[in-house]
């Protein structure tokens, strides 16, 4: 055994020693000038809240605003947190924030419902957590309270509890229009009603027939209901079965309601006109100084004559005025003494002028029957009915454009339609091809009256058109 002192550790070269010294600089170098992924994080963070909305909305255009907009509209109790919604990352840095003052100011007594179809008063309000009593005490405390059990699918109801939980008030937007409440007070429930008025504005449509009448008052952005006036307004002059051609167009000035901007239904029509088969009819409405309302043409003559030119909307002429048809059922030559008009059954028949009743019921192969005399001289027959309206009796008196009875098929018939015949002076004559007596015109007395509210609504009316016209050779 030899005593050999110990071996000493190995001793590394000396460019080892500094390579490793300068991996070790690089590393802490590394760490002072790249922070960790988190603390970045936090950075970017900061940054989006500190900016501007100006600066973001440069920096996103085509962030969704226009949605927030319109969901703020369409509850006005909705709270829009438009923060940068946080990523994982930021979670685990981020301290806890205090609730935003918007939310900290959100009402914990309010609530609002919606009517689903089946529900009722007490449904929802159980739905909030009152009690079936509470249904009672509302509907008991006032007569006109009783509006609230009259709900409607897609209705809001807006609830407010007191501390207690119990019933502070209830309201709900019946229309447009309309709002009730119901308030809690010291001597009980009170209610109210709040009736909004509307700013009534003057509206233009413009359309040219293509198809149908309806069809292009929809695509000209006239309501349905106000087409239907039109062609009422110009049924004394144009036969809406068989006189639209395509290219025929119509002009109309009417009234619009109008709340915070938006529109919420429409009024009465001021001023038409309608071009068919190259020949315009042009429409005014004027109320006199006794309050009668009716239109007229621009220099004042009376649009409503005696008798209106077809007692059907719409129907298709099926057979016409002939002094030797064959009969359809009889096949026998026989003179056709009227105008038939085929449409679905059941289409409403309306008096072609004011009269009295002079039969109201069956007629040999006439079937169900009405016949109306018009002073001395005039008669209308109105054949095939499937049945009368209510008050329409032998005896009677009807207005003009008053609905007497219903398309059927009763008597001789093969088919559902009117059969209508027109009597001058106790002869049948064409209704189509009768010349109409007028209505009386306006009278003298108020004819400047008539004119300085008539050229007006024409002026505008051509105006309107003009411009249009103008913006459509852009």
């Amino acid at each position: 055994m030899t005593n050999e002192p110990p071996k000493a550790p190995p001793l590394y070269p000396k460019s080892h020693l500094l390579a490793a010294s300068g991996i070790a600089a690089l590393l802490s170098l590394a760490l002072l000038v790249f922070p960790s992924s988190e603390v970045e994080a936090k950075k970017t963070t900061l940054n989006l809240e500190l900016e501007s909305p100006a600066e973001q909305l440069k920096q996103e255009p085509d962030a969704p605003l226009a949605q927030n907009a319109e969901a703020s509209a369409a509850s006005p109790f909705a709270q829009i947190d438009n923060s940068p919604a946080p990523t994982e990352e930021t979670a685990k840095v981020e301290p806890a924030t205090a609730p935003s003052p918007a939310a900290a100011a959100k009402d914990p007594g309010h609530r609002e419902v919606t009517v689903s179809r089946g529900d009722t008063l007490s449904t929802l309000f159980a739905k909030v957590g009152l009690p079936a009593s509470a249904v009672q005490e509302v509907l008991s405390s006032n007569k006109q309270a009783k509006q609230f059990s009259q709900l409607k699918s897609g209705q809001v109801l807006q609830i407010e509890l007191d501390k207690d939980g119990q019933l502070a008030s209830l309201h709900s937007k019946v229309s447009n229009l309309e709002t009730i409440r119901l308030t809690k007070g010291a001597n009980g429930y009170a209610f109210n009603r709040e009736v909004s008025k509307p700013v009534v504005r003057s509206a233009y449509a413009h359309g040219v027939i293509k198809s149908s009448l309806s069809a292009s008052g929809q695509r000209a952005g006239l309501p349905h209901n106000l087409t239907m006036d039109m062609a009422r307004i110009f049924g004394y002059d144009i036969d809406f079965a068989q006189d639209i051609r395509q290219g025929d167009e119509f002009d109309v000035m009417y009234e619009q309601k109008v709340i915070d901007g938006k529109v919420v239904g429409n009024g009465n029509i001021l001023s038409a006109r309608f071009t068919n088969r190259g020949k315009t009819f042009t429409a005014v409405r004027y109320t006199n100084k006794q309050g009668n309302t009716n239109y007229y043409t621009a220099d004042g003559n009376s649009m409503r004559k005696a008798f209106i030119r077809t007692p059907v909307d719409f129907a298709r002429i099926s057979s016409r005025f002939s002094a030797g048809r064959k009969h359809p059922i009889l096949n026998k030559i026989r003179a056709h003494k009227g105008v038939d008009y085929a449409a679905p059954r059941g289409t409403p028949i309306k008096a072609a002028g004011d009269g009295k009743v002079l039969l109201a019921g069956r007629r040999g192969g006439y079937g169900n029957t009405v016949i109306i005399q018009h002073g001395n001289r005039y008669q209308t027959l109105y054949g095939h009915m499937q049945g009368f309206a209510k008050g329409v009796k032998t005896g009677g008196t009807v207005k003009q454009g008053q609905v007497i009875g219903y398309i059927g098929t009763t008597g001789l018939s093969t088919g559902p339609h009117l059969h209508y015949e027109f009597q001058a002076n106790g002869v049948h004559v064409d209704p189509l091809g009768q010349k109409l007596p007028m209505a009386d015109p306006i009278a003298k007395a108020e004819r400047q009256r008539f004119l300085q509210q008539s050229q007006p609504l024409v002026a505008r009316m051509n105006q309107e058109k003009a411009t249009m016209l103008a913006s459509n050779k852009r």
